[in-house]
């Protein structure tokens, strides 16, 4: 069978040709709704063999790796599903990871066309070392099919593709490192497809809101609308929740994915404006863990769904799952990510900051136990592009499993006895010490208990932990009323008694994809030189 991803949307335009599958903001009505440019799954297929003529005209052949920088909407869909289709690999970059990251990446993954907006291809001709292998590159314009209408488009059929062929190249957020491109084969899209549609109960027909725009690459598989936010995905925290809201109400969305920060502010919107969500059936939350007072705020507003927070990482997605119905959001062990989802084996190893080069025999340590996560299944990424060093880094091989390595999340964590699994933080931000080592989430859901300190990030100076607070301090005086109060909760608890410097700043540093990953590595640097207060 060929197990090319393209394939659902053929599928999808054959079952249900006149549902929508897509829907892009273009302005507001007299009345103020917003106006959809609405295309349904036939016309998008359309666009997509449409775009697969054009890129076979620009010169882009099977197995070329083609650099996409599209804004979220009609293009990016069409462009992406026409790669697939062609046999061509998207290599996809986060936009806002700033320029010489950006660089880095593309230098790294070689590409040889580009399709891009104006910009883009400006870009591609300033920085022509970085993009020196491109020989084609393919402007972005409107609609494929407006000229000629869909029935003008010649129908193509999808390139050949085994399982194991290499489908596209996803590069990481670099929250605590320089960003790795991620090889993503077919048959891992296709399992990723399965897993998230077997979870979540998701059906053809629903409506979603892709609050992170590579999402939307999943619907036309799942058979759901794609309504596109008004949302600039280069800053995600920036969004209007107002608007959010209106899309959600306006448009009967059922599903929506996006981040704690992005949900925490609909949330708080929701509350001051007395609303509620009733269409929606579900709500993915990731990117970071999800604080207590959003669990807790979601059942107000999501009153005919739930919010569910699953948990993974670009090189395996996803790993576990869990609800509101099941959350514990009182707890100061950590954030409960529940239990793994069908076809994901999860362990807890030994902590290490060296390769593994393959997993030993009893090398599982009990339940209960603090260590490293590592996972192994279906949607499990074998490699990262170009860079042999983090690919030993961050896989192992299972002797007992030839083929299928696991792979270290670079979380710490434990499982408890009932099989749910607890993220305890990230492994290169845990702080070690003469007494034992100390993790980010248990010890900063301690701090957050006061209400200033909503937003911390548990650092080590050397071996000595200490706290950065998110907040404006009213002068001296204040500064250290505030430590002193902080102090105090770290004495309740045994983890956090040795928690006695504080710092305080107006912004923490977050990631470009999310806005919700603290870089601790990098505020860790900064408190090395920045005002302490220590109220012992």
């Amino acid at each position: 069978m060929n197990a090319n991803i393209a394939r659902h949307l053929d599928r999808m335009a054959a079952a249900q040709p006149g549902t929508t599958a897509l829907k892009v903001p273009r302005g507001r009505t007299g009345s103020g709704r917003i106006d959809y440019l609405a295309l349904s799954f036939a016309g998008l297929l359309a666009e997509t063999d449409g775009w697969c003529a054009r890129f076979r005209a620009a010169g882009v052949r099977r197995g070329d790796r083609t650099l996409v920088m599209v804004r979220p909407g009609l293009p990016l869909v069409a462009s992406v599903f026409a790669l697939f289709k062609i046999g061509a690999v998207p290599v996809v970059i986060d936009p806002g990871m700033g320029l010489r990251n950006f660089l880095s990446c593309v230098d790294r993954s070689h590409p040889r066309a580009l399709v891009g907006i104006p910009l883009a291809r400006i870009l591609s001709r300033l920085f022509r070392r970085a993009f020196r292998s491109v020989e084609a590159r393919v402007p972005v314009s409107g609609s494929q099919t407006a000229r000629i209408g869909a029935a003008g488009v010649a129908r193509a059929e999808s390139a050949t593709a085994e399982p194991g062929d290499l489908a596209a190249i996803l590069f990481t957020s670099g929250s605590t490192g320089a960003p790795k491109g991620v090889c993503y084969e077919h048959g891992m899209f296709d399992a990723q497809v399965g897993l998230i549609r077997e979870t979540y109960g998701i059906e053809p027909g629903e409506v979603d809101l892709p609050l992170l725009p590579i999402f939307a690459l999943f619907n036309p598989a799942l058979g759901m609308t794609s309504v596109i936010p008004e949302i600039d995905p280069r800053h995600p925290a920036r969004a209007d929740p107002a608007k959010i809201v209106q899309a959600i109400r306006q448009e009967g969305v059922t599903n929506s994915f996006g981040s704690p920060t992005i949900w925490g502010n609909v949330a708080e919107f929701c509350r001051k404006n007395g609303v509620a969500l009733p269409s929606l059936r579900r709500v993915l939350c990731a990117g970071a863990p999800v604080p207590a007072e959003l669990w807790e705020a979601s059942r107000s507003f999501l009153t005919g769904g739930r919010l569910h927070s699953p948990y993974g990482a670009t090189e395996a997605l996803p790993v576990s799952t869990v609800s509101a119905d099941e959350i514990d959001a009182g707890s100061t062990r950590g954030a409960c990510v529940g239990r793994p989802v069908a076809g994901m084996d999860v362990r807890i190893i030994t902590i290490s900051d060296h390769p593994i080069a393959s997993l030993e025999p009893g090398s599982e340590l009990p339940r209960g136990s603090a260590g490293e996560i590592i996972v192994r299944g279906p949607v499990v990424t074998r490699e990262y592009d170009s860079l042999p060093d983090a690919t030993a880094a961050a896989k192992i091989a299972d002797p007992t499993s030839p083929g299928a390595p696991w792979h270290r999340m670079g979380d710490c964590g434990t499982m408890d006895d009932s099989g749910r699994l607890w993220f305890l933080g990230r492994k290169a931000e845990r702080v070690v010490t003469g007494d034992g080592t100390m993790f980010t989430e248990p010890c900063e859901q301690v701090f957050r208990a006061q209400p200033r300190a909503r937003r911390c990030a548990l650092v080590g100076l050397g071996a000595e932990p200490a706290l950065v607070v998110e907040t404006r301090t009213r002068g001296e005086a204040d500064a250290r009323a505030l430590a002193a109060e902080l102090r105090a909760l770290a004495l309740r608890h045994p983890h956090t008694a040795r928690v006695r410097t504080f710092f305080f700043r107006p912004h923490l540093p977050v990631d470009v994809r999310h806005n919700a990953k603290i870089h601790r590595l990098a505020l860790a640097r900064w408190a090395a030189a920045a005002r302490a207060y220590r109220p012992d």
